[in-house]
């Protein structure tokens, strides 16, 4: 036994992909073809998904919010998890990767379960009354506008709801001492971690699964 984290080896990691994968040969395909029209390919992963979608199963989650959908791989996910009836509302300002979401939505058969809006996030945020609550809300954007997102989707999440970042560890520069490849990006997740920890609504973790899920849970 350790005080602290086992680290993730390749060879744990494609354990992790053998055994506990939200992918499978749909998905696969997704990010084929996304790499293929020239998305990057950033999207969580594998075992990240399956935590995702442990989390929602977990909360029975019926509404989630998703601000920075890229090809639809995580949205499909999440979709995939959510109880029955629910909703996924996704965000996604990319027109190109907005297209080719749309395209996988109708290709998953999940049209009746996820509306896609073609937007910048901050701007439909402002204006957006649901005449529901979310369960769960999901960041995977620009990191730079993640303390916005959490003033304008506070007030969306039911109590007992958790909001949820992605890329909590920035591939570990989060702790770098020296030169990082983007400094405005980690400078940004470092004050939005501390954020979620320091914040009087949320019960906050770090889970290290994929490059990091910052989690806080709303408690009034």
């Amino acid at each position: 036994m350790s005080a602290y984290p086992t680290a993730v080896s390749i060879d744990i990691a494609d354990y992790l992909f053998e055994h506990f994968s939200s992918e499978d040969v749909f998905l696969t395909q997704l990010r084929k073809e996304a790499n293929q029209e020239d998305i990057p390919n950033i999207c969580i992963s594998q075992e990240q998904g399956r935590f995702l979608q442990f989390i929602l199963k977990l909360m029975k989650a019926k509404y989630v919010l998703e601000i920075g959908s890229l090809a639809g791989y995580s949205g499909i996910i999440i979709a995939r998890a959510l109880a029955p009836n629910g909703k996924l509302v996704a965000l996604e300002i990319n027109p190109k990767h907005y297209e080719f979401f749309s395209k996988k939505i109708e290709e998953a058969k999940l049209k009746d379960i996820i509306e896609l809006h073609n937007v910048k996030a901050i701007d439909f945020l402002r204006n957006y009354k649901p005449d529901f609550q979310f369960d769960f809300v999901f960041f995977d954007a620009d990191k730079v506008s993640y303390l916005d997102y959490l003033e304008l989707v506070l007030p969306l999440v039911r109590v007992g709801g958790l909001i949820a970042a992605d890329n909590a560890l920035l591939g570990g520069d989060i702790v770098a001492n020296g030169e990082v490849e983007e400094p405005h990006n980690v400078e940004a997740m470092k004050k939005f971690n501390l954020a979620l920890a320091q914040h009087p609504q949320l019960f906050s973790t770090i889970a290290p699964v994929g490059d990091g899920l910052i989690m806080g849970y709303k408690t009034q």
